[in-house]
């Protein structure tokens, strides 16, 4: 279980690697941020569809052999985005990091789903996923200091190292049958997209992290650049700090979502996702005063991004173990690849590149409006304007959430019946 957590740890440190370095690579390309939102846009639509199709495997293969294979080859693509010499070089290494780290969700979180019984599951899973602030946090932490001293390259090759260092303790693991923590073994047979889409909780939930995940890929790419355009930090002072509202903010998010869900677990069947939606909804406000906060009010502005973060990141504990809830064993990493890849093309990856694209036109807004020939110095305000879109679409998030939770008891009823051959 550790060694399955450091990997995803270790899968976001290297995909969060180049939000950390938005300003030093920008200024070298003389990228636009439309570009630096394409960037991280296109990662996700190779992750997304690539996952397709290793979630297949996942269920049928070995899932250790194939983590390993996915570990190996984003390590070494994200150690090659350092030696880029233009934008095209980059974005091709991005698009091959995204293919390997498109192993690692329908892996772990199959892998996880057979160790721990559904009632336990929402703490596990709420551990695997820390990976995302913790991984982002270590990211920022490193990436920006290390770009700061020698350059975002050696940041970028430096990042690819530590992966490589747990694939020894990987091949080392004994992979659990599948179904092994569940109380009736499966029946049903492999599935398909067009059986697993009959599911209507599954709609509600790849739409809800479509929403989800525009806004965490959105600030992943954006929040240092947000810090140094608004607040004024240096790249390694927004490194360091946007890393503790990472670590700090997720982490607790992380936790206390894993904590709720599995005591809500006994409650209700669909009180994990009525939760998830109650959080969603007390987020948005807190994102949103974060956001708005002016030059000299920095502290407000990061305390605030925090606690939102954190709300959003108990998104995890309660719907991934939700979607373990409501398909057999046996489709688990199928599924898992399916969610990615709709929630992904849907929305996730339009999150950097609209964000983006809306900040370089309130920028230019911004510039018309004052007179100016130089949008250089309009660029912060643009952005911060264009990230009010993330407590908007929080908001949005809290209602899918609530409706997906009035179908959920019925889909669990149905896929037990399956499982048990009525």
């Amino acid at each position: 279980m550790l060694v399955l957590c450091g990997i995803n740890l270790l899968n976001f440190y290297d995909r969060q690697a180049p939000g950390a370095l938005v300003e030093p690579m920008r200024r070298e390309f003389g990228l636009s941020d439309t570009q630096i939102g394409l960037l991280g846009s296109m990662f996700i639509w190779i992750y997304a569809l690539a996952g397709v199709p290793l979630g297949r495997v996942a269920d049928v293969w070995s899932r250790k052999k194939l983590l390993t294979i996915g570990v190996t080859v984003w390590s070494a693509l994200t150690a090659a985005s350092g030696l880029a010499a233009g934008f095209s070089f980059l974005l091709f290494t991005r698009l091959g990091v995204g293919v390997g780290e498109a192993v690692c969700a329908p892996v772990g979180t199959s892998w996880i789903g057979d160790l721990f019984p559904p009632k336990r599951r929402a703490r596990a899973l709420s551990l695997f996923m820390l990976g995302v602030p913790v991984g982002g946090a270590l990211s920022f932490l490193l990436c920006g200091p290390i770009a700061q001293a020698w350059g975002w390259r050696t940041a970028l090759v430096s990042a690819a190292a530590p992966s490589i260092l747990l694939v020894p303790l990987l091949l080392l693991l004994q992979e659990p049958a599948r179904g092994a923590s569940e109380a009736a073994a499966a029946v049903e047979g492999k599935g398909s997209i067009s059986v697993l889409l009959r599911i209507p909780t599954l709609w509600w939930i790849i739409l809800s992290g479509a929403l989800l995940n525009f806004n965490m890929y959105a600030l992943g790419t954006f929040l240092p650049a947000f810090m140094t355009r608004v607040h004024r930090y240096s790249v390694a002072r927004a490194g360091v700090t946007c890393g503790i509202v990472y670590l700090i903010g997720g982490v607790f998010g992380g936790m206390l979502g894993g904590q709720l869900g599995d005591r809500v677990a006994s409650n209700a069947r669909n009180a994990r996702l009525s939760r998830a939606a109650i959080i969603a909804l007390l987020s948005a406000p807190i994102m949103f005063y974060g956001i708005t906060r002016p030059a000299g009010f920095a502290p407000a502005a990061l305390v605030a991004i925090a606690i939102a973060y954190g709300g959003f990141n108990t998104y995890y504990a309660f719907v991934y173990s939700s979607i373990q809830d409501i398909v057999a064993p046996n489709q688990r990493g199928f599924t898992m690849s399916v969610y990615f890849m709709a929630m992904y093309l849907c929305g996730a990856s339009f999150g950097p590149l609209l964000t983006g694209g809306l900040s370089d036109h309130m920028a230019k807004r911004a510039m018309s409006a004052a007179g100016a020939v130089k949008l250089e110095a309009f660029r912060a305000v643009g952005l911060q304007q264009a990230m009010v879109i993330m407590p908007i679409l929080s908001v949005a998030l809290a209602i899918v959430l609530y409706l997906g939770s009035r179908t959920m008891t019925q889909d669990i009823a149905r896929r037990d019946a399956r499982m048990q051959g009525l």
